[in-house]
């Protein structure tokens, strides 16, 4: 029994010995890295299977030899284990620089080389017997060729080193602090922490920056659907600030102490793209809001539109108009989504004893507007900027009420603030036909564009203006900036942007300071 377990152990120490001996080979290559200066064939096929493997050793003859054929072969024909070199280093003929004895590869390597002509340099057989493109030396080269080729070094060269600039500077420019406006300080007592839902779009960074100078914390929540990040860029880093990638169909869970509900694309061409993802913004982007402030406490205002009014009756509307809304329209995603986020909101506020506000935003136009977002005032004041025709959809004789940014972002802060809890009407009650619109920006611009008219777009209303009389009288609130005074300032920003030519060139909208605020 113990003569049998020693034979088999020995046994089990030569396969293992054989096993490792494939393994280094494999693992080490030829002598020459896996690469061999000569192609060889077979030798004796007998050793690994004899006459029951000829057709398997015709199809490794064309192959070439594997490095375990050869091993196995050279085992049986010596009838002895081979003694490998060691693997920690050379030995001591080959560190001299004399040839040392041969080891098991060399010797079947020595031992299968072919009776053919060696193969000219440059060319060899690996593995499966492809053979490697001739690749030209120096000396192969011409002058012109050197002198291509030494050009191209040359510019390989100075792109690394351009590259290497790029990389320090930008190294460098990391260490140097970013300035920023100077916010008010306000103490644990008086800092609020606010979240804003879409406050990378076009009203959402205005308010970022009142907020922001006033000295509060303000997270920002944007899918970047309509929201641009270079809009709120200028506070990325300020201690007071924080970005969230985020779309408010999903639930956030966060800590805040007031919630401006501002998510949802506003012109018609944004919300018609994707009239389901509208509505879900709308209703469970809602819900998702009013149940955070349920969780927290928090104070929430839901911004609403005049697309609630529909295509009025009234006029003006006040806040107790029920409105004359198409629920199966094309602008019907965005309006009956509105009237379900009031309807949601009030819900809450009944049966969860949320604190809500509901301010109905009337047209609104200043910097950081989408170009291409197919409202009246950005339409217009490119197509005058570019000298273009200027397009009036229907007669021209529909009017609106246009306020600027800055008076709208005072009206959401100064609802915020109140103890009023129903809806309240944002707008400017100046009412002014679109084709006197169009006549006024193409005079502040100085073009000589023409006033064309295209068919009317379907279902659009034909008269606009906010009855603000709640808003005076709860909020104390009214539109300041004249209209051509806020139109000047969106034109240079339009005319800016148009001038841009590359990403380095920013046109960032400084915010106004606390002090300019208070002097208007």
């Amino acid at each position: 029994m113990v003569f049998s377990k020693r034979k088999m152990k020995q046994f089990l120490a030569f396969g293992v010995t054989i096993v490792l001996v494939i393994c280094l080979y494999k693992s080490w290559g030829s002598p020459t890295n896996g690469v061999s200066h000569y192609a060889y064939d077979d030798g004796d096929s007998s050793a690994i299977g004899g006459e029951d493997n000829a057709a398997i050793d015709q199809e490794h003859r064309r192959a070439g030899p594997s490095p375990e054929r050869l091993v196995l072969s050279v085992a049986d024909r010596s009838g002895q284990k081979q003694q490998h070199n060691s693997i920690d280093g050379p030995n001591d003929d080959a560190a001299a620089g004399r040839p040392g004895p041969l080891d098991d590869v060399e010797l079947v390597l020595a031992q299968s080389k072919p009776q053919r002509p060696p193969l000219r340099k440059g060319a060899f057989v690996a593995g499966s017997a492809q053979k490697r493109h001739h690749v030209p030396s120096l000396n192969d080269l011409g002058p012109d060729d050197l002198d291509r080729e030494s050009r191209l070094n040359e510019l390989h060269e100075a792109k690394r080193q351009i590259l290497e600039l790029e990389r320090k500077i930008q190294e460098l420019e990391g260490r140097i602090p970013r300035k920023y406006p100077d916010v008010t300080f306000l103490n644990y007592k008086n800092r609020k922490r606010i979240l804003i839902t879409g406050g990378a779009g076009f009203v959402g960074s205005h308010l970022v920056d009142y907020l922001m100078m006033q000295g509060h914390e303000v997270i920002v929540a944007d899918n970047f659907f309509t929201g641009r990040k270079r809009n709120v860029e200028h506070w990325l880093g300020h201690e007071n600030f924080e970005l969230i990638h985020h779309d408010i169909v999903n639930p956030l869970f966060i800590e805040v102490d007031e919630i401006y509900h501002l998510a949802s694309p506003a012109s018609p061409p944004h919300y018609m793209y994707n009239p389901v993802k509208t509505i879900k913004t709308n209703t469970l982007g809602t819900i998702n809001v009013l149940g955070l402030a349920k969780r927290v406490g928090a104070k929430v205002l839901i911004a609403s539109t005049s697309e609630v009014y529909g295509d009025p009756d009234v006029h003006p509307q006040p806040e107790t108009y029920w409105g004359h809304v198409n629920p199966i329209g094309p602008r019907a995603c965005y309006d009956e989504g509105k009237r379900v986020s009031e309807t949601l909101s009030y819900a809450y506020a009944k049966q969860e004893k949320v604190n809500v506000r509901v301010a109905r935003i009337f047209n609104t136009y200043g910097p950081r507007m989408h170009m291409n977002d197919g409202r009246v005032v950005s339409n217009f004041i490119i197509q005058a900027l570019q000298n273009q025709s200027i397009t009036i959809y229907g007669s021209g004789r529909q009017t609106r009420s246009f306020q600027y940014v800055s008076d709208l972002v005072d009206g959401l802060v100064s609802l915020m603030a109140s103890n009023y809890t129903q809806p309240v009407n944002l707008g400017n009650p100046v009412e002014r036909t679109i084709q006197d619109f169009a006549e006024i920006i193409r005079d502040l611009v100085g073009c000589k564009s023409k006033i064309i008219e295209l068919p009317a777009v379907e279902d659009d209303p034909q008269r606009r203006k906010p009855d603000i009389s709640r808003a005076k009288k709860y909020i104390n609130w009214e539109p300041r900036v004249p209209l051509q005074e806020g139109l000047m300032k969106t034109i240079d920003y339009f005319r800016k942007e148009l001038a841009r030519s590359n990403h380095s060139q920013r046109n960032i909208f400084v915010p106004e300071t606390t002090e300019f605020r208070s002097l208007l």
